[in-house]
């Protein structure tokens, strides 16, 4: 697996089960490549988690995509994740590439890092949103 900046690590409501109506529009419109994890530290936040990128935190599991050039895509899930130019600062998430492992090896991904302090949350434990 390369490095591709048309890849998304989804790690919470926009995973395959995770029930908002953009995962829908994500696995009608990207190339579900398979599940994934990142390091970091995944916390809950109002009912849905914020990641925290960090190389030394624990394995978060998610679902890893292929959007390849869908800027329409792309904008829609900024939009979701209120992150980019239309949203004023600071903004709750931002989107950034990060590496990340699946069974096809290595690469890098997209991702929404969260942005706010944390010491407000409550970590979630195995770092899967879904489980």
């Amino acid at each position: 697996m390369s490095a591709s900046p048309t890849w998304l690590f989804v790690y919470g409501t926009l995973r395959k089960g995770g029930g908002a109506p953009l995962a829908m529009r994500l696995e009608q419109e990207a190339r579900w490549i398979g599940q994934a994890e990142a390091r970091g530290f995944l916390y809950l936040i109002d009912g849905y988690p914020g990641f925290v990128s960090d190389a030394a935190g624990e394995r978060v599991l998610g679902d890893l995509f292929d959007i390849g050039q869908n800027v329409q895509l792309l904008a829609a899930l900024d939009d979701y994740e209120q992150c980019g130019g239309a949203w004023p600062d600071p903004q709750e998430y931002r989107r950034e590439v990060i590496p990340v492992l699946s069974e096809r090896g290595a690469g890098q991904a997209w991702t929404y890092v969260y942005a706010w302090p944390i010491d407000q949350t409550s970590l979630i434990a195995g770092g899967d949103f879904l489980a």
